[in-house]
């Protein structure tokens, strides 16, 4: 059941000749549920369920179409960031054991990925899929309650991309503090990354191969997870969500009554819902433009 609350959006449109139109279709966020955690990881499938971790009870759920919330898997490798791929298998930053999972509609647990150059991945944080399948991922070190190492094994926390058909991940970006929240755009062109380690957002030029290059600062903010909108605005979390165009303009900020706002994604039939997971929350405002993942 989603609750109405009592929460304002707090929308500030600026410039972009948007004349007054506004980005919402409402007034505020509606809170789903709010007997979590600590939820993160928000995904979307191909006909707009939702799919979403609390993490510190191991658990990744699902809220469909129907408004139906229900567990979707149990023990579920401490997942993080997670992303649908074009076969339909959940892919997620299974940090328990930092690796990178591809957990099937049957459920089963594929291992994409545990380590780079016979070392452990330091605790995989956020990935995007491409076009051709392959993973971007994000590869923090943020020391766990459940790990029993207190450092890691990698010198540095990069963002790497795992080929289509690879099992060795190659680094992409090395010029980062602390990458977390990563997003590509629909036509394989560039990628964002943010640097919450520096309080940054990056843009880079996606290669033929793969590789990254001529990063350019985006704005000056760094978040926990991304999403894009059709028209290319770029949604940035952390205190709510606070949303950019594409030459770094701030042009909008939904405010959320959570401590702090981990991840999101557009969702529903139309996908114009933007879902958020928010500290022990899930919640939802409708929105008049519609996402890309």
């Amino acid at each position: 059941m989603v609750i109405r609350i009592g929460v304002t959006l707090a929308l500030m449109l600026m410039g972009r000749g948007l004349m007054g139109q506004e980005l919402t279709a409402d007034t505020g966020v509606h809170l789903v549920s709010r007997q979590f955690g600590f939820t993160e990881g928000a995904s979307v499938d191909k006909r707009g369920n939702v799919f979403f971790t609390d993490q510190p009870n191991n658990r990744i759920w699902e809220y469909d179409t129907h408004g139906r919330l229900s567990v979707f898997l149990d023990s579920a490798g401490r997942s993080n960031g997670m992303y649908f791929d074009r076969s339909g298998r959940l892919v997620t930053c299974a940090d328990e054991h930092s690796q990178l999972w591809a957990i099937g509609p049957d459920k089963k647990v594929e291992v994409l990925l545990k380590e780079v150059g016979g070392k452990q991945l330091n605790g995989p944080n956020d990935l995007w899929i491409d076009a051709r399948g392959g993973i971007y991922f994000t590869d923090p070190y943020y020391q766990r309650p459940y790990w029993t190492r207190t450092k890691g094994e990698i010198d540095g926390e990069r963002v790497y991309y795992l080929a289509p058909g690879a099992t060795e991940a190659r680094v992409a970006a090395a010029d980062v503090v602390k990458p977390n929240g990563i997003v590509g755009t629909p036509d394989g062109r560039f990628l964002y990354v943010a640097d919450i380690g520096a309080g940054k957002t990056y843009k880079y030029r996606i290669g033929m191969d793969g590789s990254l290059s001529d990063r350019r600062l985006f704005v000056m903010q760094g978040s926990d997870g991304m999403t894009l909108d059709v028209r290319g605005d770029v949604y940035l979390t952390g205190d709510g969500v606070t949303i950019y165009d594409t030459a770094g303009t701030k042009i909008g900020h939904i405010a959320v009554p959570e401590p702090w706002t981990a991840n999101l994604c557009f969702g529903s039939r139309d996908k114009k819902t933007l879902f958020i997971t928010a500290s022990q929350g899930l919640y939802e405002i409708r929105m008049r433009v519609r996402g890309v993942e």
